[in-house]
């Protein structure tokens, strides 16, 4: 195909002014082979002719171009974010982009031709460079694209309203990629909105434990003491996780244990024990009770020399069952709100990711290994049900079975190491490995090192090598380290008390925080309640809407306060979960077209009717973040007291 010198000239402007350097270069350097270009007499009459199968874009271009203006401009006039699949003549795009409620358009395309095509026939260059034009190539599409789409604003906000429209019959040839992305996209919205937090209780069990945990956190070694002092000490890490197939890979591990740097999950820290498979590190995530149980136990001699790491949020039973045994333990943090809050520097930062994997992966870049190796990494079950490797200490009596999580069955399939057919998955299981593959995906970017999955079994992680375990350890593996390492040393008693007493004056600020901000909310909670009732009595719609006007200002000056990130940090952490969960329904209402009056009035009404609800929520949450932290704050002041700090207790307590 053909274009003068006025269409080359609008499609490099086009070109240029895309955010998109790999998707620009397949456009530069596509040529357009199965297209013709169909131009009627009015200019909105733009279609395609598809010369493989003699079909064409639209039957009538001008007419469904009607159609879409219309219902969107009836149904969709607010969305904030509109998704489409098909580029089509690009004239929908180009005039529903002059409502300013869109504020971005995303487009899939499969057919990069037609692109090409339509972008020497319209300007989009403004809409490309402020990115209200998304266009986004199916084919190669991968995981980063879609983890950074559903997680940044305004996207992820608007999660709750996402569809996925075709912008003409034509694309329906593309059924199967359309179901795929569809599938993708929404995995990738509720796996966001899954990382954003969605459960209240494990916020605040967590703040309860963190408080409770906090002498020993600031006791004992500091996690960046530990990275600054054992980095560089070895070339590869094995992280050993308690999949089916871990069972086959002990006996190469113990031949090459004392040639790399061993990682090893709580879980499989009694399996290596019985092996006699001596780990470096053994970590720990769950902040549950049954996790305190992988240390229930007394290996004696063997313990020596390992050093153990737990969150900040552990259970108290881990430590007490850490300490029973006098193992070389330590906690840090994964940043959270109320870790911001205390100002903590030392003890952390333990990586992002929903599994034990994450977090020791993270700790294998940290401490700069050139190789990390995975085994018995399956996220998935084996060929006969099993969940674990053989050995793992407190399966379940399901799992034992190979009936644990059965209600996945079918439903979380993926694709099978080695990339040849497909295995028995479970949504978590699917979210530790996206987990995965974000943190690989990173690391292969900046060339911090080289990740292998020897796992040899399960699901395929994309971004790792496959290699036989056997088969690496022979070429990698071939002298063996100065073990142990260095020890780790904890800080000197003055910095610790320093740190002790920040803390202490830190959560007793909090707890004053939560009374005074609570009896605020409720004060405001009650007037804005009261004046709702009174709408009841009012059937003048004009009257009725002024004291709703009222009410949303009123609304909007708790909110306010709410968002305020600075003085409102310490309260996050609790508040987080509701604070989102909150945001994702209203988008729902925020998008909501009024065409009446009364419509309008009804939307008005119920935007405060959620408001209501979601303050009394904001309330109670505050009190129970008040209670947690009155009632865990009792080992932080006998370790003050310990020490003989007393006065500075009753100085903090006194202070106004």
């Amino acid at each position: 195909m053909n274009f003068n010198k006025n269409q080359t000239v609008l499609f490099n402007k086009n070109l240029n002014s895309l955010d998109n350097p790999i998707l620009k270069e397949k456009l530069k350097e596509l040529s357009i082979t199965h297209y013709k270009l169909i131009l009627g007499k009015d200019s909105l009459d733009i279609n395609l002719k598809d010369t493989k199968n003699h079909t064409f874009l639209y039957q009538d271009a001008i007419k469904e171009l009607d159609i879409m203006l219309k219902t969107y401009n009836e149904k969709y006039l607010l969305y904030p974010v509109l998704y489409f699949y098909g580029f089509g003549n690009g004239i929908l795009f180009k005039a529903l982009l002059k409502n300013k409620y869109h504020k971005h358009l995303v487009i899939f395309e499969k057919e990069l031709e037609i692109i090409k095509i339509m972008l020497h026939l319209l300007d989009f260059s403004q809409e490309l460079k402020e990115n209200r034009l998304l266009i986004l190539d199916v084919n190669s599409l991968e995981f980063q694209d879609y983890y950074d789409l559903c997680s940044t604003s305004p996207f992820f906000e608007f999660s709750r309203t996402y569809f996925l429209e075709l912008s003409s019959d034509y694309y329906e040839k593309d059924q199967e990629d359309i179901l795929n992305l569809n599938n993708n996209l929404i995995k990738n919205f509720k796996n966001a909105i899954l990382r954003n937090g969605n459960d209240s209780k494990d916020a605040l069990q967590g703040i309860e434990q963190l408080i409770y945990n906090l002498p020993v956190l600031l006791t004992h070694p500091p996690y960046q003491n530990l990275l600054k002092q054992r980095e560089n000490l070895s070339d590869t890490a094995i992280i050993v996780s308690t999949g089916p197939s871990l069972t086959k890979q002990l006996n190469t591990l113990k031949q090459y244990a004392n040639k790399a740097t061993i990682i090893v999950a709580d879980s499989a820290y009694p399996i290596l024990a019985k092996h006699d498979i001596k780990p470096d590190y053994v970590l720990s995530l769950e902040r549950i009770l049954l996790t305190s149980k992988f240390f229930d136990n007394d290996f004696k001699e063997f313990d020596k020399d390992i050093i153990f790491i737990a969150t900040h949020l552990t259970h108290p039973q881990t430590i007490k069952n850490l300490k029973k045994n006098h193992r070389n333990f330590m906690l840090s943090y994964r940043k959270t709100h109320f870790i911001e809050y205390l100002k903590t520097n030392y003890f952390g930062n333990l990586v992002e990711g929903h599994s034990v994997a994450n977090i020791a992966y993270g700790l294998a870049v940290f401490l700069k290994h050139k190789n990390i190796i995975f085994i018995g990494q399956d996220l998935a079950y084996s060929e006969k049900g099993k969940s674990h490797s053989s050995g793992y200490t407190y399966l379940t009596e399901a799992g034992k079975k190979g009936e644990a999580y059965k209600k996945d069955f079918g439903k979380y399939t993926t694709l099978a190491y080695g990339g040849k057919g497909f295995v028995e998955s479970s949504f978590a299981w699917n979210l530790f490995r996206y987990d995965l593959e974000k943190h690989i995906f990173e690391t292969n970017k900046l060339e911090l090192c080289i990740t292998y999955n020897c796992t040899e079994g399960g699901a395929r992680i994309e971004g790792a090598i496959e290699k036989p375990f056997k088969e690496l350890c022979e070429t990698l593996l071939k002298e063996d380290l100065k073990k142990p390492f260095p020890k780790v040393e904890a800080l000197n008693k003055d910095k610790q008390d320093e740190l002790l007493l920040k803390s202490y004056y830190k959560i007793y600020k909090s707890i004053r925080h939560c009374q005074d901000f609570s009896q605020e909310l409720l004060k405001s909670y009650n007037l804005i309640l009261e004046s709702f009732s009174n709408l009841n009595l009012i059937s003048n719609l004009n009257e009725g809407k002024e004291i709703l006007d009222y009410l949303i200002q009123e609304i909007d000056k708790i909110k306010t306060k709410l968002e305020d990130g600075k003085n409102m940090l310490d309260l996050y952490e609790i508040l987080g979960p509701i604070l989102t969960q909150f945001e994702l329904n209203l988008a729902r209402i925020y998008v909501l077209n009024p065409k009446t009056l009364e419509d309008s009035y009804n939307k008005s009404l119920l935007w405060i009717k959620e408001h209501i609800k979601f303050f009394n929520m904001v309330y109670k949450h505050i009190k129970a973040q008040e209670k947690a932290l009155i009632e865990n704050i009792t080992p932080l002041e006998n370790e003050l007291k310990k020490r003989n700090l007393e006065k500075y207790i009753r100085k903090i307590n006194n202070a106004k």
